[in-house]
């Protein structure tokens, strides 16, 4: 019997599904929350950008954000999924992995897997179902994980 884990999500939310073969139904595991990935780049703590002097002559302009904010909450979530799914690993309690996630997060969460993690995927799926009940996640993966 090969245990599947199935991640779906985006940068807000996220859901750790579960299955004992490739196709049987899903049962949920875990549900995660990002609420700072909704926010308003000003709610998370960041006033406008500071200004500054050219380095010749007397014009001024605005600096940049050296990482925008929401972007930066965006990663450490993908980092927290990321931390989970390789605790589980570590642990053994599953063989395979399935990655379902909207394509901006998706590349996100690639970056955040370690090279033994990412060899546990065995499918990725750039949509964003997140919203979706387990029975209507599982009709719209391939009948086969």
């Amino acid at each position: 019997m090969t245990t599947i884990w199935i991640l779906s999500a985006n940068s807000s939310r996220a859901a750790l599904f579960s299955t004992d073969s490739p196709t049987a139904p899903l049962t949920q595991l875990a549900e995660f929350d990002n609420p700072d990935a909704r926010a308003k780049s000003s709610d998370l703590g960041a006033d406008r950008p500071g200004r500054t002097y050219d380095r010749q002559g007397a014009g001024r302009h605005a600096m940049e954000f050296e990482l925008d904010p929401q972007k930066r909450e965006q990663m450490r979530f993908a980092k927290t999924l990321a931390d989970t799914l390789e605790k589980g690993r570590v642990e053994n309690a599953y063989e395979r992995l399935v990655l379902v996630a909207s394509p901006t997060f998706l590349g996100m969460l690639r970056d955040e897997l370690a090279a033994p993690l990412q060899s546990m995927v065995s499918l990725e799926v750039d949509k964003d179902y997140c919203a979706l009940r387990p029975e209507e996640l599982r009709a719209r993966l391939p009948e086969r994980l």
